[in-house]
């Protein structure tokens, strides 16, 4: 019986913890007086907004993970998916640039950077006084990391980066960028290693900005190096970790992302859910049709699914506890369905759905990233099944 299911202390809560419920109202608030009255400008104009992330910086959602010492908000994993979820509802870029610079850049540098690069770099990172980027994915070599063409020679003191990043978050304008090089064999996961890179050093500069079918606010661009000196004192940990750092990097951007998922598979089933009890046919609302209402109830229940698998991840993560399996699971469904309801919503909103007036149309093209970006479908079915044949 249920009433005989004891719960234990570090099970999750399904409640909202106080501070999620302050967050949610704060990223709200700012949400509907910062984000949405310019949205859909910014999105025809694919126009990336910095100065709104530094006012995020401001209320701490630019390094929500970052201890306070290092002038971060220092709260856990639940929180962060809060933030995004709230980000992601009102416009999807606006929360994938947020959860990029978080997770990616800023997190990267939290987990594996000495004391004096995290002093150097994560307050600047953390107030959003600097925007960072993330270089690991490559023209030729998206999933195949290993195979890696952009290298880091060893010259004294002195690495010299050459190579191009592609589909690269805030690889334009990005104050900062992680880059991983090969500075080993080919194939050989133990020879590539991360760097630090400050916008401005010589032979380091933003390329081709892409042109794209959603997230279109959020800026991905190429990195080019060429005969880019980098100090020894600017590598992330040992010779060779980059790699292994990134894929642990990995893990936590796939709660990211299965976050922004969750968020807009929300966002458009409550503008669904609003407009099937404002629109009437037939002299009732449209969500008086079965058609309609189990519609609706299949996009509530898979929600709910997403909600506890993302929660379950950010859980294990915030208790140190391997989680590659579970947040491979949380990422693959958290984006499948979050195109599956981004679709249903257009079905629902019918011809207006297709219109730029109206949200859904915007839902259904920024969806569609999650299932392709820190990892593609496939490559979450590839670590899952991984771990469940071992």
């Amino acid at each position: 019986m249920a009433s005989d299911v004891m719960m234990d202390e570090h099970a999750i809560s399904f409640e909202l913890s106080e501070n999620q419920k302050m967050i949610a109202q704060m990223v709200r608030d700012f949400g509907q007086r910062e984000i949405k009255p310019k949205m859909m400008e910014w999105d025809e104009n694919q126009y990336f907004p910095a100065d709104l992330f530094r006012k995020m910086g401001e209320l701490g959602l630019m390094g929500v993970l970052v201890p306070e010492e290092y002038g971060g908000a220092g709260f856990g994993y639940h929180e962060y998916v809060t933030a995004i979820v709230e980000l992601s509802k009102i416009d999807g870029s606006i929360g994938l640039s947020m959860a990029a610079h978080n997770s990616l850049c800023t997190g990267h540098i939290l987990q594996f950077a000495n004391e004096n690069q995290k002093k150097n770099y994560l307050p600047k990172l953390a107030t959003g006084e600097w925007i960072g980027a993330w270089g690991l994915t490559e023209p030729n070599t998206g999933s195949d990391a290993g195979n890696m063409r952009t290298v880091a020679k060893k010259d004294g003191d002195y690495y010299v980066i050459n190579g191009t990043k592609n589909f690269i978050t805030h690889g334009k304008t990005g104050n900062v960028a992680v880059v991983i090089a090969r500075t080993g064999e080919v194939g050989d996961s133990h020879g590539m290693t991360a760097f630090i890179v400050e916008r401005g050093t010589l032979g380091f500069w933003g390329g081709r900005k892409e042109n794209k079918l959603g997230m279109r606010a959020s800026e991905t661009a190429e990195m080019i190096f060429t005969d880019c000196r980098i100090h020894k004192s600017q590598m992330i940990g040992d010779e060779g970790d980059g790699f292994v750092q990134a894929l642990k990097v990995l893990d936590g951007g796939r709660i990211s992302i299965a976050s922004l998922g969750l968020g807009i598979a929300t966002g458009a089933y409550e503008a669904a859910l609003q407009y099937s009890k404002e629109r009437h046919q037939f002299n009732k609302p449209i969500s008086a049709f079965q058609g309609i209402s189990f519609k609706l109830a299949d996009m509530a229940t898979k929600i709910e699914a997403a909600r506890l698998l993302v929660h379950q991840a950010a859980d294990l993560k915030n208790k140190h506890k391997p989680m590659s399996k579970e947040s491979a699971m949380a990422k693959l469904y958290a984006s499948e369905i979050a195109v599956e309801i981004a679709n249903d919503a257009v079905q629902i909103f019918g011809g207006y759905g297709y219109v730029k007036e109206f949200p859904a149309e915007k839902y259904y093209r920024d969806a569609k990233l999650c299932t392709i970006g820190e990892g593609t479908s496939e490559i979450q079915k590839l670590v899952i099944s991984r771990a469940i044949l071992k």
